[in-house]
């Protein structure tokens, strides 16, 4: 469960334990999103110990967010200098499914980056529809390379960081 009622440093020994389970079992992920959009400092510090790109950011505040609940808002990839002085390339989801097909037709960033759950794909009408969004995406935007992505702006972890314990 990823909230604030669970401490930082927990969640941050979750993050690399998780990551050491997948590399005991042949898995080399490169990417990282925390649960409900939650993060703090501790968080990724521990996701820039395993070498992931975090894709935690967003765009845009959840709303259902607690007042003093910390995340990060970015509109556009980001090499965010951490705490420690490391430095995490930061890809921030600019859309969910819903907010994308809304917008399919609307200005769009230069960038998109939208999120859906693995779940979704399970029912056959929810993924034919994310798949049609995707293909009128396409249309409109071409896929980058994550090299092309790795050239984002430079930031610092109190310029994205927002609410308390961020």
């Amino acid at each position: 469960d990823w909230s604030s009622d669970v401490c930082s440093s927990d969640l941050a020994a979750r993050v690399r334990e998780e990551g050491g389970w997948f590399r005991e079992v042949g898995l080399e992920p490169r990417f990282f999103c925390g649960g409900g959009w939650y993060t703090d400092a501790a968080v990724v510090e521990a996701v820039a110990d395993l070498g992931y790109i975090d894709c935690t950011a967003l765009a845009w505040r959840p709303s259902y967010l607690g007042a003093d609940e910390a995340w990060v808002e970015l509109s556009q990839p980001a090499w965010v200098r951490l705490p420690s002085g490391r430095d995490i390339l930061t890809v921030p989801t600019t859309h969910s499914f819903g907010m994308l097909a809304k917008a399919i037709t609307k200005p769009l960033p230069h960038l998109v980056h939208m999120h859906f759950h693995d779940y979704e794909l399970l029912d056959r009408r929810r993924a034919a529809a994310i798949s049609a969004v995707l293909r009128a995406l396409a249309l409109r935007r071409r896929p980058l390379a994550l090299g092309e992505v790795s050239s984002a702006v430079e930031t610092t972890w109190a310029e994205v960081a927002r609410g308390a314990g961020a």
